[in-house]
């Protein structure tokens, strides 16, 4: 009975992972009943819709009540946008959608960070109380506490992904969805759900009723993927963060400059492989699900650019930035200024989407300097070449050199994404700047040398050519069953061998 209750019951310590053998036990029984309702895409529909909801408040608790709400929120929004006759009315629904969207996002991730910005602005003392949890407490007479707002698992996520649904109706660029089940499915798919991709609802929904089609290269792509995902995640990013990065940013004070650098370039290979693994994975089990998910990541480190950088880092959320926000300020069409301004503000939004604190809204900033800077100096650089009638060319060392900036410039701004605390991103930089120690580092390649050498490994894999990481995926693409199943364990062994004693969470779920 204690094993079901266990099971069945949400417990904050044991949330559902892709990196725990419960999601995929979880995941073997949906495949056993989707194989029989696979052709009935209604109630294929329904069914993914129940488990991505179960999967919901096996991840999160209770909030699987504000999914709900948003999903009845938008689902709503959507039908009475498009039945209304007048533009005025149209505005009404979208902007109600929008407000009802964001005031949720922002009470549960803001309301600490703008307490706090009002309290020093007017020398106040208000104090935020979890209004939710009180509700509940009154209506349920339950216990939670309501003195701690506690930020629902992918509410970034899928709050951005049912503005989108709106806004794109709003546009006459979509149809709303007249099934509420199918309309929850989409926002609810658990995949995706609480990491991204962000899904665009004209991307998706189409999907939801065609028929269940999986090729033998898909088959085979989608187990790749998912091994790749769950190499990334466990054998480099989890083993780089709890054997060495976590302990320097820690306590940055306690380690040299060399040491400290090493922790950001082992950050910069860590996020990437926990985010882009996630991703990985969520694109796999969807696909085997019938359904196609986005690209999310393109070698974000092989950027020549910032601008670069983020057509290949978190594609969904650049994107939706992009056309969301970037081009309704007016984007690059209202000359120079507009355009340096629309640039800095949805950057720093960006930013700010990451998380209610100042190294977020900087580390945005940062890269918003760095997108007008790259955009002035590819007008400066074409006015020269049409003035001296010049046409420049890219040989090996500038496209290195290129790359290796743009890397550096990526790698100083997760300083401030990951850092504890100002004060800690501070020590960081000065540490760096100003202690370097040169004639330790012999001492320490020889102390972390496993340690670096898996930070080198995973930013040479990153950095292989495109054509060869296609190649030895075509080739487990098409090997024979036994080979794949074969890999799989060899890959499953090497992965329980390299684990940690702890699951540690995708660093995303914390946005």
């Amino acid at each position: 009975m204690e094993f079901i209750k266990n099971i069945l019951i949400y417990s904050e310590n044991k949330p559902l992972l892709f990196t725990s053998l419960y999601f995929w036990v979880f995941f073997a029984l949906i495949l056993v009943v989707y194989s029989i309702i696979y052709k009935r895409n209604p109630l294929r529909n329904a069914f993914l819709f129940l488990m991505s909801l179960f999967f919901y408040y096996k991840s999160g608790g209770y909030f699987f009540t504000l999914l709900i709400f948003s999903t009845l929120v938008d689902y709503t929004a959507g039908i009475l946008i498009y039945k209304s006759v007048s533009q005025f009315r149209k505005k009404l629904f979208v902007t109600i959608s929008i407000v009802t969207n964001l005031s949720l996002l922002g009470y549960f991730k803001y309301a600490y960070f703008f307490t706090d910005i009002f309290n020093q602005t007017f020398q106040s003392n208000f104090e935020v109380i979890n209004s939710l949890a009180l509700w509940t407490n009154q209506l349920t007479g339950s216990g939670f506490d309501i003195s701690k707002i506690i930020l629902p698992v992918g509410i970034s996520f899928f709050t951005f992904q049912t503005i989108s649904y709106s806004v794109d109706v709003y546009r006459g660029k979509l149809k709303p969805v007249r099934s509420i089940i199918d309309f929850g499915f989409y926002v609810s798919f658990f995949p995706q759900l609480v990491a991204g991709p962000i899904v665009r609802a004209a991307e998706f929904m189409p999907q939801l009723y065609q028929k269940y089609r999986l090729t033998r290269q898909e088959f085979g792509h989608a187990i790749f993927l998912i091994l790749n995902g769950l190499v990334k995640k466990m054998m480099i990013s989890d083993y780089i963060s709890i054997n060495y990065v976590d302990r320097i940013f820690d306590s940055p004070s306690s380690f040299t400059g060399f040491e400290n650098l090493m922790a950001v370039y082992g950050y910069s290979i860590q996020i990437y492989c926990d985010f882009s693994g996630y991703t990985d994975i969520a694109i796999g089990v969807a696909l085997l699900l019938g359904f196609r998910l986005p690209i999310n990541f393109n070698s974000p480190y092989k950027s020549l650019n910032i601008t670069d950088f983020w057509h290949r880092w978190h594609i969904s959320l650049s994107s939706w930035l992009r056309d969301y926000l970037y081009i309704p300020l007016g984007g690059n069409k209202k000359g120079k200024t507009r355009t340096t301004i629309n640039l800095m503000i949805t950057m720093i939004l960006g930013g700010l989407w990451h998380g209610a604190n100042l190294r977020f809204v900087i580390w945005g900033g940062l890269h918003g300097l760095g997108l007008v800077i790259h955009k002035l100096w590819v007008n400066l650089n074409s006015s020269l070449n049409k003035y001296y009638n010049v046409r420049t060319s890219r040989n090996w060392f500038t496209h290195f050199l290129s790359v290796f900036i743009t890397f550096n410039l990526v790698s100083f701004a997760w300083i401030f994404f990951r850092a504890e605390d100002m004060p800690s991103a501070k020590t960081m930089i000065t540490q760096i700047g100003l202690n370097f120690q040169l004639e330790l580092i012999p001492i320490m390649i020889s102390s972390y040398y496993k340690i670096f050498v898996v930070i080198l490994i995973g930013l040479l894999i990153h950095w292989l050519p495109t054509s060869f990481k296609e190649y030895y995926r075509g080739k487990f693409i098409q090997s024979n069953i036994v080979i794949k199943v074969l890999i799989v364990v060899i890959v499953v062994f090497m992965i329980y061998q390299a684990k940690s004693a702890a699951i540690q969470p995708f660093i995303y779920f914390q946005f």
